[in-house]
């Protein structure tokens, strides 16, 4: 497991350092389980529930950071931590934009933000925390707060799933509920009369290929960031319809 690193309070952020910023309400999407930009739409159907985050760039990496996980805690301000605790969150979003803010620069908790940086600029990169994750490791009234944070494994209950969208002719896969690094970097598909077929990410966790494959049984090969691949054989049924989801028997 990697070691914490971050920021500490009271000093100017570095570059790719990282702060938490709260949501204005539950969370920006405008309902605590709605999915935002990874594609998983409700949160709670794919498992991930309240403990999740938004990340901003670079760490969103265009929607491939979208699945792994993160422990996070708040780090050394006696006024808005509370000690000794931290959340264990997923990524399922990409943060919000803060490009409306007109004001050059406005202060925050003793902390200068340059606005027209804006808070999700890699000179001020940061998490955006569901409401119950951030209210588990700080004040609710801080709204900013200095934190340390490390990457960790993702633990899920059961196998790969994938959710089939589009049409027979054209197959859009939504992959989720991936363990280990849970950030999927490559999908590939194949029919039960075909080969294997490498599939484009359409944004987020979200894959798709121009293949002919109703009526086939489908197979997938899901390869994630730390370079670990499994395949999952006849995952759905030749009979598959979209719209279903289908469990595979594997999992990293």
């Amino acid at each position: 497991m990697q070691p914490f690193t971050g920021t500490s309070p009271g000093k100017a952020p570095q570059r790719y350092s990282i702060n938490v910023r709260i949501y204005v309400c539950v969370s920006w999407h405008g309902t605590p389980h709605a999915g935002g930009a990874c594609g998983y739409e409700n949160l709670f159907d794919r498992g991930y529930g309240l403990e999740n985050t938004a990340l901003s760039e670079p760490f969103y990496k265009n929607g491939l950071a979208c699945g792994s996980c993160y422990e996070v805690k708040c780090n050394n301000d006696p006024r808005w931590c509370l000690p000794g605790r931290s959340v264990k969150v997923t990524v399922t979003n990409f943060c919000p934009d803060t490009r409306h803010i007109t004001k050059p620069f406005y202060y925050h908790n003793n902390m200068i933000i340059n606005s027209r940086i804006g808070l999700n600029s890699p000179y001020l990169s940061h998490f955006d925390l569901s409401m119950p994750m951030f209210m588990k490791i700080a004040d609710i009234t801080a709204g900013l707060i200095p934190v340390l944070y490390r990457r960790i494994p993702c633990s899920k209950v059961g196998g790969v799933k994938f959710e089939l969208k589009g049409n027979p002719w054209f197959l859009t896969v939504l992959v989720y509920n991936v363990a280990g690094a849970g950030d999927v970097v490559g999908v590939s598909v194949k029919g039960g009369n075909t080969g294997w077929m490498s599939m484009n990410r359409n944004w987020g966790q979200v894959w798709d290929v121009h293949a002919q494959l109703g009526g086939q049984s489908l197979s997938f090969r899901v390869s994630t960031g730390d370079g670990r691949t499994v395949e999952a054989y006849d995952v759905a049924p030749s009979n598959w319809q979209v719209g279903q989801n289908y469990e595979a028997h594997v999992q990293f």
